[in-house]
């Protein structure tokens, strides 16, 4: 059950209803959306229990969830959520366009980032992605060069107006990361870092959150959950594959979770398939294949010198072969009644 009060409702008035759902033996817990405080419930609620609830003061709607999801699911909201990336003439994720981003796996240095970078304008790509903070899995490999890769990575949002999604991997960082992106991402690792879910969704920016390697759909959305409840509406999905038995693929890419996820939740949903095959030839079709089956956009692994990368260059495009990917997937996302989104700064145009 999810009782959404209106934004002039007072404290008392909360506090009020909030009594009489425990009365009734419901446990809700204080969070907030749109601006709006609102009383959240694992438990279902019953319409009898709704209509009183909708009578007393200061309530604005009850809304009766089945199963385990609550502001994530489409009982609460049947339309699909339009995330807006980098403010007023920025990227919209959800909407109907689709959205290709696309950057390095890692940051590494300004000439690294300013060759991709024009790589990946020149191609098509209208957000640029990139690690600064990288957590992975052996203590040996490249951890990212930190504060120095945010630098660099707002050099590039400056000098091309792409706005930038990059991780934050530690609810101490949010802030300086959500200070010099446009967009945090919460990877594969921490999908079930709660105290970092918490921070990201206080934060004031749109989130990605990648599911975890070995979550399933509704512990995917229940993590977005987290997001939604500190009041951060601005949300967005991305499939990354999950581990399984396959080793021809560096992950199983779930495309049909894409779809399940885009019937259970009025949020968009992304597709990695980059880190999700760890193989360039399979990125292509899969991207495709994303397209076609519902997602509202990509998330590519680019660099212009792939064999001496410090990460995961081994599944990362050149400008040539992402440039070509966006050209096949105009008529893909076309005929599920979609089109790419366009570039909207001037250098956008000049590459």
């Amino acid at each position: 059950m999810i009782v959404v009060m209106s934004r002039e409702a007072t404290q008392d008035q909360a506090e009020r209803v909030d009594a009489l759902l425990r009365e009734k033996g419901v446990r809700p817990v204080f969070g907030a959306t749109e601006g709006a405080t609102v009383l959240i419930a694992e438990e279902s609620g019953t319409r009898e229990l709704a209509s009183a609830v909708q009578a007393a003061g200061g309530v604005d709607r009850v809304v009766l969830v089945p199963g385990a999801l609550r502001l994530t699911s489409r009982h609460y909201s049947p339309q699909n959520t339009r995330v807006a990336v980098g403010g007023p003439g920025g990227v919209i994720i959800g909407g109907k366009e689709f959205a290709v981003i696309a950057g390095p796996c890692a940051v590494e240095n300004q000439q690294q980032m300013t060759t991709v970078v024009d790589a990946v304008v020149a191609g098509g790509a209208v957000m640029l992605r990139g690690g600064a903070f990288k957590p992975r899995t052996s203590p040996y490999s490249f951890q990212g060069l930190g504060v120095a890769g945010l630098a660099l990575l707002a050099e590039q949002r400056s000098r091309t107006g792409l706005p930038v999604v990059t991780e934050v991997v530690t609810p101490e960082d949010v802030e300086r990361v959500a200070e010099e992106s446009d967009m945090l991402q919460i990877g594969t690792r921490n999908m079930q870092n709660f105290g970092l879910l918490r921070e990201a969704g206080r934060s004031g920016r749109p989130v990605l959150l990648k599911r975890g390697m070995s979550a399933t759909v509704e512990e995917w959305l229940l993590a977005a959950e987290y997001l939604m409840h500190m009041g951060n509406g601005d949300v967005v999905l991305c499939e990354r594959g999950i581990r399984s038995y396959e080793r021809s693929t560096r992950f199983t890419l779930d495309l049909s979770a894409v779809a399940e996820a885009k019937r259970l939740t009025h949020l968009p949903v992304v597709v990695d398939p980059s880190h999700s095959t760890g193989r360039p030839h399979l990125v292509g079709p899969m991207s495709l294949a994303a397209a076609a089956c519902g997602a509202d956009g990509l998330l590519i692994d680019v660099h212009t010198d792939a064999a001496a990368a410090l990460c995961d260059g081994a599944q990362a495009l050149d400008g040539d072969r992402f440039a070509a990917l966006v050209d096949q997937l105009k008529p893909v996302v076309e005929a599920v009644g979609r089109s790419l989104v366009q570039p909207r700064t001037p250098y956008l145009t000049q590459v």
